[in-house]
């Protein structure tokens, strides 16, 4: 099984590479699915392949040529198949509040619900083996983040907060009913979270398989969108992602000349220049601007030409580890890979078992092994790119 997220700024090409780099995986052979993970999909449209195709096959993945499927899913269809009792009880309480009753199941669908339905389309069809090749076509680099960092939040939440949710609201519920006109969510509730969390059990272990999980970063050559790539880059990596290549898409071919263009060629190869400052030792990938939008299954296996260049798009174009645990002169020390931090972006705590690293608006927790969660000492610093953490000694009893 072989998984690649093609994941950047709004609008930097992420569905044209993703769908170019499925046509080309499908015709060496391979089992492929290109799915959507953006909310405002376009995949079938980048395919110009029609709606209607869409409308009959809502949610499905929908065969377009041999070995290649398309999926884009329905977020409605998902909500009934997924979250059907956790929704309702949503809708219920929004209800209460004074809203109308249609108004209130729009907004019970919260940011989070298509990202999970994602992910247990991702576990199930790796569990199944029923593709090869899965491509994933990422929504912005903000909401990319949010979904991969799903299945740590939700491993949080089941281990210390849900028991003790659901026992306090069994509790609560009969009181409750007499004196408050609030609904407490019922059983059925919280047995739905514990069936999806149950579905969803491994996909972070999937997503963080440098063997068979990689993601590729969509960039052009201009100074906004390479910071954007920059921090994309830090992120996934604080999640422990595997980034084995950069896309650099939309550079103006050498065959350009007018005089209109030539200021933004020269721009573009400085961009190109940092970026490989940036990046390195990541090999980027470059893609040429074509002379025409980049529509159907022709065009689009001709920029998978252009990308690849001959190159097999399944190969792993970069390996190396992320973060190690070690232990050297009896402290162990952690040594996580954090691309373009500087130690004023990152606080760290720990408590209980584990470590809790905030990178600007993100956090993300490390389970860490007894020895090390019951250290007396801990120490951070950052050597180039890399955040060591030493831990020394043992808590007094």
């Amino acid at each position: 099984m072989r998984i690649i997220f093609f994941a950047g700024k709004g609008g930097v090409g992420k569905t044209s590479v993703a769908a170019a780099t499925g046509i080309k995986a499908a015709e060496m052979g391979k089992k492929t699915l290109i799915m959507s993970l953006d909310a405002a999909h376009s995949l079938i449209d980048i395919f110009d392949l029609g709606r209607n195709l869409l409308d009959q096959n809502r949610g499905k993945p929908i065969k377009v040529r041999d070995n290649l499927w398309l999926q884009e899913l329905d977020i409605q269809e998902e909500i009934q198949k997924n979250w059907g009792s956790i929704h309702k009880y949503l809708s219920l309480l929004l209800n209460t509040t004074g809203l109308n009753e249609i108004l209130a199941e729009e907004l019970a669908i919260l940011p989070g619900m298509e990202e999970v339905s994602l992910l247990l389309y991702i576990n199930q069809y790796v569990q199944r083996k029923k593709f090869e090749v899965i491509i994933l076509d990422c929504a912005p680099t903000g909401e990319s983040l949010r979904f991969i960092s799903i299945p740590t939040t939700l491993e949080w939440y089941m281990s210390k907060v849900f028991k003790m949710e659901r026992t306090l609201v069994k509790i609560a519920r009969p009181i409750a009913k007499r004196i408050y006109n609030v609904p407490l969510p019922g059983d059925d509730y919280f047995e739905t979270l514990e069936k999806l969390f149950t579905r969803l059990k491994g996909v972070d272990l999937i997503l963080t398989d440098p063997q068979c999980t990689t993601v590729r970063l969509v960039t052009n050559p201009e100074k906004i969108v390479l910071k954007e790539t920059q921090r994309a880059y830090m992120y996934f990596c604080l999640y422990r992602m595997h980034i084995d290549a950069i896309v650099m898409n939309r550079i103006f071919p050498e065959g350009v000349r007018d005089d209109y263009f030539s200021e933004w060629k020269k721009n573009q190869e400085t961009y190109r220049k940092k970026a490989e400052e940036y990046f390195s030792p990541l090999p980027i990938l470059s893609v040429p601007l074509f002379r025409e939008e980049v529509l159907g299954y022709e065009q689009l296996k001709r920029m998978a030409e252009e990308v690849y260049a001959g190159k097999n798009p399944l190969d792993h174009f970069y390996s190396g580890e992320l973060y190690r645990l070690e232990k050297k002169d009896g402290a162990y020390r952690l040594l996580l890979k954090l691309p373009f931090a500087s130690k004023e972006d990152i606080v760290l705590n720990t408590f209980a078992e584990e470590l809790s690293i905030r990178l600007g608006g993100y956090k993300r927790l490390i389970p860490l092994p007894r020895p090390v969660a019951g250290a007396r000492s801990v120490r951070a610093k950052m050597d180039g790119d890399t955040l060591q953490i030493t831990f020394e000694g043992e808590k007094d009893a």
